[in-house]
């Protein structure tokens, strides 16, 4: 099946910078694919060279297999980092640019959405607050009911009520069939919505996959001893990736076999054992902090 997005071999240089480097990645029809990256990874110029609004030195952007013409943007929406709104134009007035120029405006969607952000469609754009201003251009975009969704920062600026507003826009986008690609700084918001990850670095895709298979790609185990323990060369034990030791607790970061290694670890006598779910907040810092690995798979 042909998926929904499919970005192949994209590269971007800026003279002696390259922003993106050969960055390939899927994503299927009705997934969510969470884009994470530490500050200037090409978060935002991949999504910009995905759209036109810069050029790619080399590769190729596809929405259902085909490259990106005026037409696609009948049903795509695209949300930016920063505000793209018209200073000078009320809320309504915005909004009356896109039914005029989209054929799948929905009103009454519209007017929802208006409600569910609390915004004032007789206020200008220049009087909006940052969160108010990304809540315009989420409506912008989801009064369209589109099937393809590029997001950056989509909850930039928001309190933590709207936030979670907008992750529940993405979450019934994609169970309506919707197909979403979005960025963010907050790696709880990736864990919520995404069913699918990818993480970049220096512009280099160095892991993508769906998430709960990358998470349970490690296991944590976790024991908790009377004493502090001498842990008898546990550390050289292949299993092993990393152990944290703090007091009478630690936590060994398995890669896999968390069972045996659990039993392994019971036998120094502790007083309890637990094998723990690696979060994505630790998957991404085991990644980022580590070197770029094997793309597929936590190195």
């Amino acid at each position: 099946m042909t998926p929904t997005i499919e970005i192949d071999h994209l590269t971007k240089r800026y003279d002696a910078t390259t922003a993106v480097d050969d960055l390939t990645l899927q994503v299927p029809q009705g997934s969510v694919c969470g884009l994470l990256g530490p500050n200037g990874s090409g978060k935002t110029t991949t999504f910009k060279c995905m759209l036109g609004l810069a050029q790619a030195s080399s590769g190729t952007v596809r929405f259902d297999g085909v490259p990106l013409a005026p037409q696609t943007f009948e049903r795509l929406a695209y949300v930016p980092e920063k505000s793209m709104l018209y200073e000078w134009m009320t809320c309504a007035e915005h909004l009356e640019v896109v039914r005029r120029s989209c054929t799948r405006y929905d009103s009454a969607r519209a007017a929802q959405l208006m409600a569910l952000f609390g915004l004032d469609q007789r206020k200008k754009a220049k009087t909006l607050s940052k969160g108010q201003r990304t809540a315009l251009m989420l409506v912008l975009a989801f009064c369209t009911r589109p099937e393809i969704l590029v997001l950056d920062e989509p909850a930039s600026g928001l309190d933590p009520v709207y936030q979670r507003s907008v992750l529940d826009l993405i979450i019934d986008a994609a169970a309506g069939g919707a197909t979403v690609i979005f960025s963010s700084h907050q790696i709880t918001q990736v864990e919520r919505a995404a069913d699918r990850l990818a993480i970049i670095k220096g512009g280099r895709l160095i892991l993508e996959g769906e998430l709960d298979t990358l998470k349970s790609s490690e296991r944590i185990v976790e024991a908790i001893f009377e004493q502090p323990p001498v842990l008898n060369g546990i550390a050289n034990d292949p299993r092993v990736r990393r152990i944290e030791q703090s007091g009478r607790v630690v936590r060994v970061h398995v890669r896999h076999d968390g069972e045996g290694f659990a039993r392994a670890l019971a036998a120094l006598g502790p007083k309890h054992v637990e094998i723990l779910d690696q979060s994505l907040e630790e998957l991404f810092l085991n990644v980022v902090a580590g070197s770029a690995g094997t793309v597929g798979a936590p190195s």
